[in-house]
């Protein structure tokens, strides 16, 4: 990191830069997805249709619901396929102010924190939903029916998928708060029956009232929570203090030697 501070202007003139090629690029991402809207939807509505009486649908309620749906997905959509060059954009605006050592992590946070999101997602996508939406559909009467709304799906479903995808970011939140020192393992194991009963309360609120789907939410964030234990211990700033002291100490004896 240069200790040249560089005016306010060159800052704002660089984070302009950058905003308009992340909106390029979600713009082209919007442009792409939008031609594919409907094979979207059918992707994202797919664990409810599946297991829909056959007389049940999708509707829409007001003239323009339809279209607004598809373009709100498409916009989604947009925003998911520029991800790679905002991420980009990102580590290029912040990266000139790091420090040599501080730049190396820059890039495995990404990475970690991609794969922790969509993870996630998938998971709750592929296990939650049908889950989920089996228990709804058992409010299924002869004289009540229900018929989801295009807009009403799209935000329950971006909603709890973004849900999932930030709890699966535990991991790499413990292991920022790690290395700044916030927290440590100690202190992760010491709360751990504190965090079991706490995460089984946050289940019960998030999923249906069974025990399967509470359990299948609950699981997935104790795992996580020891993982997080794991990380704190190995990477914690205690680990690199002790590793800054060995460097000092071998600075040390191989100045005495070269003294001598």
């Amino acid at each position: 990191m240069s200790d040249e501070k560089l005016p306010i202007t060159t800052h704002l003139d660089e984070l302009r830069k950058r905003l308009i090629t992340c909106l390029i690029a979600i713009g082209v991402g919007f442009v792409v997805s939008y031609f594919f809207s409907e094979q979207l939807f059918a992707i994202l509505s797919k664990p409810l249709s599946d297991i829909m009486p056959e007389d049940n649908t999708f509707i829409f309620t007001s003239l323009t619901e339809g279209f607004f749906t598809y373009l709100k997905l498409a916009f989604f959509a947009g925003i998911f396929l520029a991800a790679p060059v905002i991420l980009h954009q990102v580590w290029c605006f912040v990266a000139p102010g790091l420090y040599a050592n501080e730049k190396r992590y820059m890039i495995p946070f990404v990475v970690l924190s991609t794969i922790f999101f969509i993870t996630g997602v998938l998971f709750g996508y592929f296990v939650v939903f049908p889950i989920a939406f089996k228990f709804f559909l058992g409010y299924n009467t002869e004289t009540i029916r229900m018929l989801p709304s295009l807009r009403e799906y799209l935000s329950f479903s971006c909603k709890f998928l973004l849900a999932f995808g930030l709890v699966f970011e535990m991991p790499i939140f413990i292991l920022f708060l790690s290395k700044l020192g916030i927290v440590n393992d100690k202190q992760l194991r010491s709360n751990r029956k504190l965090v079991v009963v706490g995460v089984f309360i946050v289940a019960a609120f998030l999923t249906p009232p069974d025990i399967v789907s509470q359990v299948l939410m609950a699981l997935p964030l104790i795992i996580l929570y020891e993982i997080s234990i794991i990380i704190a211990k190995i990477f914690g700033k205690k680990k690199e203090l002790e590793e800054e002291l060995d460097d000092e100490e071998e600075e040390t004896a191989d100045t005495a030697e070269e003294t001598e």
